[in-house]
């Protein structure tokens, strides 16, 4: 079964809820207030192996740098 994260619109209260797909979108009571909690959209990492057998993010991933916003370091200069 899928996590799902939520957002409480009353206390900023962020939490997670594992319920089945066809739930999703419906709201979720908030742990802390009680308030129903909207359906935020999640971030997934995703991780692959080079030809070189180093680990490296790909696309959405943080990039290494701080100033930096692209999603390969190889588009710095």
């Amino acid at each position: 079964m899928p996590i799902y994260e939520y957002k409480c619109p009353q206390c900023d209260t962020k939490f997670e809820k594992m319920r089945p797909f066809s739930q999703s979108d419906a709201e979720s009571p908030c742990p802390s207030c009680g308030t129903g909690g909207n359906r935020l959209v999640s971030m997934f990492a995703s991780i692959s192996k080079g030809t070189d057998g180093y680990s490296a993010p790909i696309g959405g991933g943080v990039p290494s740098c701080g100033s930096c916003s692209a999603t390969s370091c190889s588009t710095c200069g």
